[in-house]
């Protein structure tokens, strides 16, 4: 089994997780809406992951909606001592499995104490917000007032830590102005690099920086390119993306989410590949093309 140590550490906050950790998303059903095929397997998947050394997992009550949190706490509750369990508010699922916002008050903080109970746990580590401007990526709005309202779940011992998902730098820039922002979740691949100034800004302020859908988005050209340099380490394509962000920079923190145990390994193994300078630079080009 591979050592995922190999991939190093960053700070998420006051707490050092490594860099390789896991996403529950794919735990719940078809299009993150209702229950697993096999939940059996959902469960062996988590206690896989954690038995690798996985210290890091990342989950939302509104995925499903309450099923990854049930799965989770199911799988590995009591929790092992070192385990950070990141969770998301912001939005709530409709009955036809749309994603909406949920930004009020109340809405808030009835999702928080949502994940405090299907999580089993009395403080959530951290939370993230998401922000729901634009479901399909970052956009402009204000968030001082649903990010006062962690805040203040945070004074009450409820929050421990807190982070943005879906952010534009504007708006990290305001967070941090409002409270101590440990994370920043937005999608940011070899395809689509339009964080990489924010990611150098966070890396240089200590934050950690969580890329979702490490694969999303290619064409059949950066798909190509992708495959070759994977065809020539003797590794998968979705081993060297995640390789690459993890020599992108040292404050970038994976989440690679799978309900497969198959898929599990191969996606920790990415801990062990070393990416010579070459396979880099065609890496690297995908990005610009």
């Amino acid at each position: 089994m591979t050592d995922i140590a190999q991939a190093g550490t960053f700070a998420l906050g006051d707490r050092t997780v490594k860099r390789l950790g896991y996403g529950a998303m794919q735990l719940a059903g078809p299009g993150v809406f209702g229950p697993p095929e096999d939940r059996a397997a959902a469960v062996a998947v988590l206690r896989e992951a954690v038995a690798a050394g996985v210290d890091h997992i990342d989950t939302s009550d509104f995925y499903g909606p309450h099923v990854t949190n049930r799965i989770i706490r199911e799988a590995l509750h009591p929790y092992p001592d070192g385990l950070v369990i990141v969770t998301k508010v912001g939005a709530r699922r409709g009955a036809d499995a749309s994603w909406n916002p949920a930004f009020s008050a109340e809405e808030l903080t009835r999702a928080v104490h949502d994940n405090l109970r299907n999580l089993g746990v009395d403080a959530l580590d951290v939370v993230n917000l998401r922000l729901m401007f634009d479901v399909h990526g970052p956009a402009e709005g204000p968030i001082e007032a649903p990010l006062t309202v962690l805040a203040d779940l945070q004074r009450q011992g409820l929050i421990r830590r807190i982070g943005l998902s879906n952010a534009t730098p504007r708006q990290i820039a305001e967070g941090r102005r409002i409270t101590d922002i440990v994370c920043v979740q937005n999608q940011y691949n070899l395809a689509h690099r339009g964080d990489d100034a924010v990611i150098d800004d966070l890396a240089a302020a200590g934050i950690a920086y969580v890329p979702f859908f490490p694969l999303g988005g290619f064409s059949p050209l950066q798909s190509g390119t992708l495959s070759e340099v994977a065809a020539g380490l003797g590794a998968t394509p979705m081993q060297v993306a995640l390789a690459w962000l993890l020599r992108r920079s040292p404050n970038i923190l994976l989440i690679p989410g799978t309900s497969s145990l198959g898929h599990l390994r191969e996606n920790l193994a990415a801990a062990a590949l070393a990416l010579p300078d070459e396979a880099m630079a065609a890496l690297d080009r995908i990005g610009a093309a």
